[in-house]
């Protein structure tokens, strides 16, 4: 530690005062004094410049929404809902945001749906809500009795796009959307995807910039009162992650940046964080715990 410096100055000093004139420990004391006031201003410093530089990650902007999200009733009934990117089945277990959805429903059993979809299937997806909500086990929630349903909603590339195009279809239904998280998106022609509808509770970006295909760069709220957006976090790739070996050749070729988004679990771990922060405790809570650790 640099304080060492001015630490040990200082006791030096003290082990020479018993042999010098009394007006000299003054004078000691003093310079003691100055020495305590620039130890204590340098670890304040250092505890500034440190919370300055984790606030400008991801990870602990995001986990400051924890908070707010341990206030939710664990009661609630939820559903999350996922879109694939691209032409990707949604059903392809080599993409990240299909085994996000698959450790979510190994997780959670029975008490959280999950489902994925394919980008362009996104009336499927909405009659699936309608479907959900409408059910028996959500009775009390069609006729404003009981808890509200959240409902989350991810996406990568133009599945993020698909994302914002179903929660305005769900705004129009006057139903609520808890959480959406774009990754990379991608919006066809003739879709906005860059402002999140009044429906939404919060809303997440992350983007890349690099290769002919990249994402929306920030994402806007239709109304800032009602839609807290949480950031639009750019990540760069000099190297592209290793887990994107298993991915399909012409993608690592043609879309190096935008694939390596898609693959990167540093990415996908923040989003799941995000997820599970709003969904109710995981059965077994302590081999959760372990495995996030890991």
């Amino acid at each position: 530690m640099r304080y060492h410096k001015f630490i040990i100055l200082a006791a030096a000093k003290l082990r020479r005062a018993g042999t010098k004139p009394k007006h000299k420990h003054r004078l000691i004391a003093t310079q003691l004094c100055s020495y305590c006031s620039k130890i204590v201003a340098l670890f304040v410093f250092s505890q500034v410049i440190g919370f300055a530089l984790l606030l400008s990650t991801p990870s602990l902007a995001i986990a400051q929404t924890h908070l707010n999200s341990l206030n939710q009733s664990d009661t609630k009934p939820v559903l999350v809902i996922g879109f694939v990117g691209g032409c990707v089945h949604s059903d392809d277990m080599r993409h990240s945001e299909v085994q996000l959805a698959q450790r979510l429903q190994e997780s959670y059993g029975s008490s959280v749906q999950v489902r994925m979809f394919e980008n362009r299937h996104i009336a499927q997806a909405h009659h699936s809500i309608i479907g959900w909500l409408n059910s028996s086990d959500n009775n009390s929630v069609t006729d404003g009795r009981g808890p509200q349903p959240r409902i989350i909603l991810f996406g990568h590339s133009w599945g993020a796009s698909a994302v914002v195009s179903l929660a305005r279809q769900l705004e129009q239904d006057g139903i609520a959307v808890a959480l959406t998280v774009q990754v990379d998106s991608v919006a066809k022609v003739g879709r906005d995807d860059s402002v999140v509808p009044a429906n939404v509770a919060e809303a997440v970006n992350f983007y890349q910039t690099s290769g002919i295909v990249h994402g929306r760069s920030r994402i806007t709220a239709a109304d800032p009162s009602r839609t807290a957006i949480l950031g639009n976090f750019r990540f760069k790739y000099d190297k592209r992650p290793v887990e994107c070996r298993t991915y399909p050749w012409y993608d690592r070729l043609l879309f190096k940046g935008h694939t390596a988004i898609e693959c990167d679990p540093r990415v996908w771990s923040q989003v799941e964080m995000l997820v599970r922060m709003r969904l109710p405790a995981a059965p077994n809570p302590q081999t959760e715990i372990a495995r996030l650790g890991k």
